[in-house]
């Protein structure tokens, strides 16, 4: 999540949003072949997932009757929450494989949602500048207890604010996305291009909240920072990394980290109501680099289906980095937060969300199933960000003792 105003790691105060009507769960199933500031959670009120000893690690057979399930369980959260279009990806092995594309990719001409088309994946990014940040840690050239202080001047508590804090999200660091001024900057010229300094400095004005690793808020300044890291480290911009070390290690073909408002075709057109007049946008080609290292990156379905089981599995990083990447600790209900990943009931990866897309990355260890969903919106139903609302529907159906519900941030 990135920009939204209320949401748990996905929103503009997270990368993350809200939409008008459309006849989102009208549209055909194609099978492929192939805000307001939000509040510090306390640790000591919120338990860290635990195994569930009476959970089953089964994951169903997807046969023609759970397809069908899926296929109408998809199309009813679509209807419900007016999502105009969706990507779905549901496999693990000996069980089958889902692949399926609802409603539409652009609501002005009718064009149908296609499993093949490139999306904006908002705060799945975090998992990507992590990932480059974790193997400088393997490298020896950076080290996760390092103070912030050491590569970025000015950060408030930099001499204490650690980088393994930062990946964590317990910096106590303010949310730049979060300020008013910043949210007033963006949406009056949601074109303009922001610089890492600029954001940093919207933060900068604002207190820290609490002190180094004394609770869990999801920031995006954080990522902001460790942006930066790479970059100081590695001498070259963090997109050049990312796409040298990450992005091409892992075997993607589609992913990329834009500079600039460049979106390759074919794309979904995305819908948000993070606007300034608080109506529903066309978003697609706003520059996105006022998420930078917290949400700016672009994929399509099938890479991310390789990324879940590549972020989750540890292959870019030794053992013992992946182990500590892995280890989470308490962050919202149900749900643990480790470096740049979450845990939510078993479920390893990431969501994400920033105007007029929305993302869910997913892996499930004990059955080696992946779970991706991408949408053309952020705006949220009831509260509740619209990848969640699909994750839930879906995991209801194949794993019914581990669903995916990833509770809101609580608002101030």
């Amino acid at each position: 999540m990135t920009t939204r105003r209320h949401s748990a790691a996905v929103t503009l105060a997270a990368v993350g949003l809200l939409m008008g009507p459309v006849g989102a769960g009208a549209g055909a199933a194609y099978a492929w072949d192939a805000a307001a500031p939000t509040a510090p959670v306390p640790a000591a009120t919120v338990p860290a997932p635990t195994p569930n000893p009476a959970a089953s690690d089964e994951f169903a057979q997807l046969t023609p009757a759970v397809t069908r399930q899926l296929d109408t369980a998809i199309k009813q959260v679509l209807a419900e929450a007016k999502i105009p279009g969706v990507i779905v990806s549901v496999s693990a092995p000996g069980k089958g494989d889902y692949v399926r594309a609802f409603g539409v990719a652009d609501k002005a001409t009718g064009a149908p949602m296609s499993p093949n088309l490139n999306m904006r994946i908002g705060s799945v990014t975090k998992t990507f500048t992590v990932t480059a940040l974790l193997e400088l840690v393997d490298r020896g050239k950076v080290g996760l207890d390092d103070p912030i202080g050491k590569y970025v001047d000015g950060v408030p508590n930099g001499d204490r604010i650690t980088l393994r804090e930062l990946a964590g999200m317990r910096s106590g660091l303010f949310n730049y996305s979060a300020d008013e001024g910043f949210y007033k900057a963006f949406t009056s010229n949601p074109d303009r291009p922001f610089t890492p300094q600029e954001l940093l400095a919207y933060s900068f004005e604002h207190p820290v909240l609490f002190e180094p690793n004394a609770k869990f808020y999801y920031c995006n300044t954080n990522l902001i920072l460790l942006g930066l890291v790479v970059e100081k480290v590695s001498g070259v911009p963090l997109d050049t990394f990312v796409d040298r070390e990450v992005v091409r290690p892992a075997g993607l073909k589609h992913t990329l980290f834009p500079t600039g408002p460049e979106f390759p075709s074919p794309h979904a057109q995305g819908y948000t109501d993070q606007t300034a007049s608080g109506k529903v946008e066309t978003s697609t080609d706003w520059n996105p680099s006022w998420a930078w290292a917290a949400g700016a990156m672009i994929s399509d379905l099938s890479d991310l289906r390789s990324w879940a089981k590549t972020l989750a599995t540890g292959t870019l990083l030794t053992p013992a980095t992946q182990a500590q990447r892995l280890d989470v600790v308490d962050a919202l209900p149900g749900t643990g937060y480790g470096l740049g990943i979450f845990d939510v009931q078993g479920w390893i990866g990431h969501n994400g969300s920033l105007p007029g897309y929305g993302s869910l990355v997913l892996y499930l260890p004990e059955a080696k199933a992946t779970l991706v969903v991408l949408l053309n919106t952020d705006i949220g139903y009831q509260g509740q960000e619209p990848s969640t609302l699909v994750g839930e529907a879906i995991t209801k159906i194949v794993t019914p003792d581990r669903v995916y519900t990833l509770p809101a941030q609580p608002a101030s």
